[in-house]
């Protein structure tokens, strides 16, 4: 019986023992900090940025830092704990190494988009180059009015250069310059078609 007994009570102690190694193994394994998902989450952003996700989508490539900068400060509060659990660190760092390559689709989406934009523009540089030179032929040719319409065929003479220095930068992939640079010339366009417009009708109401 004492033998029994002893047989009893050392199997209990061995699984006791054996719960408790378990428990400290999975306390530990909770403990540890996810440095390899870190380096992949981290990994994962600069390969939007290299997209240029930070040009392109920037509220999305902002979101993504977000969500890290998030992640790193779950992790120094965690690391002052004594029961330390990252699992839903863990789980921030997976959706964010998981969402980098859709952010990357919709940058690549976006800078189509910038293209074809901007390749319209371009259209519309061009007609308003054509009517531009049509209201200069009618405008008022003066002392003064020389003067001016000298001053404005040189403007519009370096926006007609313009054009393919944009068409070159579109060529090489830099669209977001492109853009800017047409807008630019379409604007200044713009500006001479209404001072165009408003000097030929003065001179009509005039007469």
């Amino acid at each position: 019986l004492l033998t029994f007994y002893y047989l009893k009570t050392m199997k209990k102690q061995i699984l006791f023992v054996f719960a408790a190694l378990i428990m400290v193994a999975l306390a530990t394994s909770c403990q540890k900090v996810p440095q390899e998902q870190i380096d992949a989450a981290k990994a994962a952003i600069e390969s939007v940025r290299a997209a240029q996700g930070d040009l392109y989508v920037p509220e999305e490539f902002g979101a993504l830092q977000d969500s890290l900068s998030s992640a790193m400060a779950a992790i120094e509060v965690q690391k002052s704990k004594t029961f330390k659990n990252f699992d839903k660190v863990r789980t921030s760092l997976e959706t964010i190494i998981q969402t980098a390559p859709t952010v990357i689709e919709n940058v690549e989406t976006a800078k189509e988009q910038v293209k074809l934009a901007t390749e319209e523009e371009i259209e519309s540089i061009k007609g308003l180059l054509e009517e531009n030179n049509l209201l200069m032929a009618k405008a008022p040719k003066g002392k003064e009015g020389k003067a001016v319409l000298l001053e404005i065929k040189n403007e519009m003479d370096m926006i007609e250069n313009s054009i393919a220095e944009i068409t070159e930068l579109i060529a090489t992939g830099d669209y977001l310059k492109a853009q800017a640079q047409a807008k630019a010339a379409k604007e200044s366009l713009m500006g001479i078609h209404n001072e165009l417009s408003e000097a030929i009708a003065k001179v009509g109401g005039k007469k």
